[in-house]
């Protein structure tokens, strides 16, 4: 838990982008793979990671629709703390003009650097859908930003 309490809540905070909901999401993960451990034990980063994506469809699914902020609406200080303050606000706010199933390849592909097998496992998901998804989605994000050359490089990644 504490190896990756902080991965798996920044996660949770990318997927929903709202940092109480996220914090709840996490705390739900580790307590649903720990009480799963015998089938966690093997990878429980993984597990909790799935745990995450799950609650957040859930949340999809009982809501009916995704409410989203406009991205000039987001305040400069929501979400964790990080380093690279600005890069990281202008993926943020361009993470939400993507579909639901998009923000969920990108975030676990690209931020976390998943595989694409990975990804794919963690999402229920085929290999093929996660390289069309993460292609259109890393489109998408190019042409949202392209208003900002410099904030670009943040989200070429590793160009995959």
């Amino acid at each position: 838990m504490r190896a990756n309490h902080r991965q798996l809540q920044r996660t949770a905070w990318l997927l929903c982008g709202d940092s109480d909901r996220a914090e709840e999401m996490t705390q739900q993960a580790l307590v649903r793979t720990y009480v799963a451990w015998p089938r966690a034990r093997t990878n429980p980063a993984a597990y909790a990671r799935r745990v995450v994506a799950n609650l957040r469809i859930d949340s999809w699914r009982r809501r009916g629709r995704e409410v989203l902020v406009d991205p000039a609406d987001v305040p400069e200080a929501a979400g964790p703390v990080d380093d690279r303050r600005e890069d990281r606000d202008e993926l943020e706010r361009a993470l939400r003009v993507l579909t639901p199933r998009q923000r969920r390849v990108v975030v676990l592909r690209h931020v976390l650097d998943l595989s694409e097998q990975e990804v794919a496992a963690d999402l229920g998901i085929s290999v093929g859908t996660v390289k069309s998804t993460s292609s259109k989605a890393l489109a998408k994000l190019r042409t949202v930003m392209a208003e900002r050359p410099d904030a670009v490089r943040a989200v070429e990644g590793d160009g995959s």
